[in-house]
């Protein structure tokens, strides 16, 4: 996607190398939290099915990624107030998960159901305000905070492909990019509250960086090893029973390795900005788990490589096109 030129930093190098507010915000281009205005049957395309993201998104490994992007969506101030106060992830952190997996599974994979999810989510986040961690009323839908959520999901999969299944082509960086917009749009975003390129992208980001981004609450929760976390309480009946059994052995271990891929799939500016240590030695671990896992997923059967939707968008586009 980007040149040498278009990335700085850590970025251009590879593994190596809410009381007191409304009920609604004011109207207007800076608050405004309704989505744009559509006409009937002019829903947003979802990304293009054998598209970057398309490949990226339903892999296993991008489960991953995904404790990093949600860490840095919580270390917004408004973000992180809204979750804090309104979210279950504390008393339903499995059911939370797997209802924030399937959302964005149907964001790339889902067809017409994508722009459905989009307006769901927005239904869902229309009560979400409070005042943030630096006494500012927030509400979920105010553009730069809404927004935000968004973007986080760009650079992490941009810095954590490199990790776990291979750097980025320039071209193939800038296709992630517009995809990802597309799926801004399915979100509700505005054009005009996204950067509409990466060269546009990256002083957002940086600036965000900068002034905006903080270890609130949640990330320090997200992160910590001591915080408690219930047994699965999905799936077979046997294997619940047995992992609750087994709990008190299996949680330590498990909250390790959840900090350790949260803080080093996260982009190094990202994770300095939050301010999470991370080793040389912590560096060289992180290295020898990729490795390991970019040669076995590869050779894995499909029904073990893609998560569940991911595999039937891909059937179902192998039927349509049997030939293609």
């Amino acid at each position: 996607m980007s040149s040498a030129k278009d990335v700085k930093g850590p970025r251009a190098r590879g593994p190596e190398a809410a009381p007191g507010a409304e009920p609604e915000p004011p109207s207007g281009r800076d608050s405004d939290p309704e989505p744009p205005a559509r006409g009937r049957g002019a829903d947003p395309e979802p990304p293009p099915p054998g598209g970057v993201l398309w490949s990226l998104a339903g892999d296993i490994r991008a489960l991953l990624m995904l404790p990093a992007a949600l860490t840095l969506q919580v270390a917004h101030p408004a973000v992180g107030a809204g979750v804090d106060e309104h979210s279950v992830f504390r008393t339903d952190p499995w059911g939370r998960g797997e209802r924030s997996l399937r959302s964005l599974q149907l964001w790339v994979y889902g067809g017409a159901e994508a722009a459905e999810e989009g307006r769901r989510l927005r239904v869902l986040h229309r009560t979400i305000q409070g005042t943030d961690t630096r006494g500012r009323p927030y509400h979920a839908l105010t553009p730069a905070n809404y927004a935000w959520v968004h973007a986080t999901g760009f650079p992490v999969y941009q810095h954590a492909a490199r990790y776990l299944i291979r750097p980025m082509a320039p071209a193939q960086e800038r296709a992630l990019y517009a995809e990802w917009l597309q799926v801004g749009r399915i979100l509700g975003i505005h054009d005009r509250d996204m950067p509409q390129s990466i060269e546009e992208f990256w002083p957002y980001w940086e600036k965000m960086l900068a002034g905006e981004i903080e270890a609130t609450t949640v990330v320090r929760e997200l992160v910590d090893v001591d915080q408690p976390v219930p047994p699965p309480d999905r799936g077979p009946w046997p294997l619940r029973a047995v992992l609750r059994a087994l709990w008190p052995v299996l949680l330590p271990p498990l909250v390790r390795f959840r900090r350790f891929v949260t803080i080093g799939l996260m982009p190094p500016d990202a994770r300095a900005a939050v301010g999470l240590p991370w080793s040389a030695e912590q560096e060289k671990r992180l290295r020898r788990m990729c490795a390991v896992l970019r040669v076995v997923v590869p050779v894995l059967p499909e029904r073990l490589r893609y998560l569940p939707r991911a595999r039937a968008a891909r059937a179902a586009r192998r039927t349509a096109a049997p030939n293609g």
